[in-house]
């Protein structure tokens, strides 16, 4: 496979909570995404990304760090945003990430792995379906969901256990994003996509 045929994918953990689960999740589906040979990964992890928590207006400068993120986003070809739900909705800081730009998101599919209590996250994940569909993105129809996490440790400590069911449906997910990615890069490539 050329360099040109290979996809980038940012993954971003969306929370910035201390003692967070998320870059468990983000670690596992990023090691799984390394495997495929059209896959390149960018782990982006909110936390450290430092995204100021007051947006600036329209005149006024952009700060360093927003600056700073601004190319890895620009890069990607397609977007995995993993989030726990907090009070059926996902966290305030991955809301003013998603914020701080527009252009980087647009046209561009992204999908979702969710986790949390029984609900496993899917509150959260409709909502952004309907934030990032008005950034001109693409939500794509698969997306994981993780409910109850917690219960799905193998016995050695590591997650997620190999019957988990989010080992089978990670490869369906993978394979309709890549379609996606791939489909609109091409027609961004052949018509730039205007708002």
């Amino acid at each position: 496979m050329s360099e040109n045929d290979r996809l980038l994918v940012a993954v971003i953990i969306g929370s910035t909570r201390h003692g967070r689960f998320g870059p468990t999740v983000a670690g596992w589906f990023a090691n799984r995404a390394r495997k495929r040979a059209d896959l390149d990964v960018d782990l982006i992890d909110l936390a450290e990304a430092g995204l100021p928590e007051t947006l600036t207006e329209p005149d006024e400068a952009v700060p360093p760090p927003v600056r700073a993120l601004a190319p890895r986003l620009a890069a990607a070809d397609a977007f995995v945003v993993v989030t726990p739900e907090y009070n059926r909705s996902f966290p305030a800081p991955l809301k003013t990430a998603i914020d701080w730009y527009f252009e980087e998101w647009k046209a561009k599919p992204v999908t979702f792995v969710s986790y949390g209590r029984e609900s496993g996250g899917v509150h959260a994940t409709a909502q952004l379906r309907q934030v990032f569909t008005e950034l001109h993105a693409i939500p794509i129809r698969e997306a994981i969901s993780l409910p109850c996490y917690w219960d799905q440790f193998a016995a050695d400590g590591s997650w997620p256990k190999p019957t988990a069911p989010c080992n089978h449906v990670i490869g369906t997910t993978l394979d309709q994003l890549s379609w996606w990615a791939h489909t609109l890069r091409e027609g961004r490539s052949k018509r730039p996509y205007t708002t």
